[in-house]
């Protein structure tokens, strides 16, 4: 794992090296992905999982926003690109999602601000989400043409149905606490100076437990979700985001937005 990553920041809690933080780092944009963060993302949480060196990563954001999803500018140029083109960058977005999902580590996510579109996919793959209490959360796509098909695969298996769908159609700007209500968000707390306390609360509520113990826990969970057919959702989902991205109607959308 490179210690020179670009788009992610990389350090140890109170000099704890059994205590990641992972910090996106693209404020500027709010830390929206692009492919250099996509692939940074995806590397350290394999290598985490392989070196299963530390007790607990904690994700958290740079900047006024944790995440506003995919980088539109990115996403336009993927006009250019061929439909085979697009489902190959689709898949390593998936394989980011699904290399945190299924890393041993247990992961907790600190959100704040604003957390938009594919960003809801790195709460679905948290296993613990804390968020401030006047965060903003937006299945977004749909007004701008596209679908939340890749983060789907995995929201689905977060929360049921009945939650994820209307948010999803309808674009409906929900809070923290309503987050909370469906199983997205653990956790909401309240907005402090201080950022650290809030990184405080979420290892005190870890340190006591075994390490060995919370990864099996961890990786019994993730056995029993995998009687779904998720080599058949992966292939779905980066079809259907491939085929919509590079549509009339998204371009448009993200060309007005922006």
């Amino acid at each position: 794992m490179k210690n020179n990553m670009k788009f992610i920041k990389i350090e140890s809690f109170q000099n704890d090296p059994l205590v990641k933080i992972i910090s996106l780092n693209r404020p500027e944009v709010r830390n929206a992905f692009n492919p250099e963060m996509i692939s940074e993302l995806t590397e350290l949480f394999i290598k985490e999982n392989t070196e299963n060196k530390s007790k607990l990563i904690i994700l958290k954001a740079e900047g006024k926003v944790f995440c506003a999803g995919a980088d539109l500018n990115w996403m336009k140029e993927m006009v250019k690109y061929s439909l085979a083109e697009n489902i190959e960058d689709s898949n390593r977005l998936w394989n980011m999602f699904e290399a945190m999902r299924s890393c041993q580590v247990p992961v907790v996510t600190i959100a704040h601000g604003a957390v938009f579109a594919g960003a809801l996919g790195l709460l679905s793959v948290s296993d613990y989400v804390f968020a401030e209490e006047s965060t903003k959360f937006c299945f977004s796509e749909v007004k701008l043409g596209l679908v939340p098909a890749i983060i789907s695969g995995f929201i689905s298996r977060k929360i049921q149905d009945a939650f994820y769908r209307p948010l999803m159609l309808s674009a409906e700007i929900f809070k923290a606490q309503d987050a909370k209500n469906i199983g997205l968000v653990q956790k909401v707390y309240k907005n402090t100076d201080s950022s650290n306390i809030e990184v405080s609360e979420v290892v005190n509520h870890f340190s006591e437990n075994g390490i060995e113990a919370m990864k099996e826990t961890k990786k019994l969970l993730n056995s029993l979700l995998s009687g779904q057919d998720v080599a058949a959702s992966k292939i779905l989902c980066t079809r259907v985001i491939s085929e919509r991205r590079v549509g009339a109607e998204a371009q448009n959308r993200m060309k007005n937005f922006l």
